[in-house]
């Protein structure tokens, strides 16, 4: 667990404009290559989910309200379908993260590099990658669980009828904390820091964590867009890194 950490400048908009600074990076020159995995898991994994929610719906539709007005159906569709957005949201943030968790170390390197300006390139083989995706699946674990017991009390919030009216700026809020912690995991363990160092790190610069994940959030639920969030979180906490939390 760290100690002594000292928070640094930095406030919500501060976090946010690193989302956008890593747009930038992302096409940087050593950076490019460590863009095209995260980015073409994450392209499969959205298109898997909308196609799996369409089929769904439809199915259930044709099967359980077929003799209902054709207007009925197609309302019923969009509001599930807009409920169903909610939970990929989450869920495909957290599955996405996990597959390209071996990768994303990797681009972080990159970046770091590209941010120092360090002119070596980022070394790996086959091995160090194993080595990596042993690592990053221990610490997803680590913080499934810990997005698992603090998403319980939400969950149970957001059905009691009249208190669940506070339960989307909630939410907002929770997504907002998780992305940070995600995607600032990557810089800090690449340097041997583990997950609860992360949190220490976050709590350290509660403004600025905030600002960076309400973006990232922001770019998760916009169309096409999303495609990129994987590798846009990992530059752009990279960025964050590299400037509040340990400058070079």
């Amino acid at each position: 667990m760290a100690t002594g950490v000292k928070p640094s400048p930095g406030g919500f908009f501060t976090g946010m404009r690193h989302v956008s600074r890593g747009f930038a990076l992302l096409g940087a020159p050593g950076v490019r290559l460590f863009v095209i995995v995260p980015l073409t898991i994450n392209i499969v994994l959205f298109a898997l989910a909308l196609y799996g929610v369409g089929q769904t719906l439809d199915y259930a539709i044709a099967n359980y309200l077929p003799n209902w007005p054709e207007w009925i159906q197609w309302l019923i569709w969009l509001v599930f379908a807009a409920l169903a957005a909610i939970v990929v949201f989450f869920t495909f943030s957290i599955v996405a993260n996990i597959l390209a968790s071996p990768f994303t170390g990797l681009l972080a390197d990159a970046v770091e590099r590209r941010l120092r300006g360090q002119s070596t390139a980022v070394g790996w083989t086959w091995r160090t990658l194993g080595a990596e995706l042993a690592r990053t699946l221990v610490g997803e674990l680590r913080k499934l669980f810990y997005i698992g017991w603090r998403a319980l009390p939400l969950l149970v919030l957001s059905v009691i009828p009249v208190v669940n009216l506070a339960a989307p700026p909630l939410w907002l809020l929770f997504g907002a904390w998780m992305l940070c912690m995600e995607y600032l995991d990557c810089p800090l363990g690449n340097h041997g820091r583990a997950f609860p160092w992360v949190l220490e790190e976050m709590r350290a610069r509660r403004s600025l964590a905030l600002g960076f994940g309400f973006a990232m959030t922001l770019v998760t639920i916009i169309p096409v867009l999303n495609f990129l969030a994987v590798p846009l979180g990992v530059a752009g906490a990279t960025s964050l890194y590299c400037t509040h939390v340990e400058p070079g």
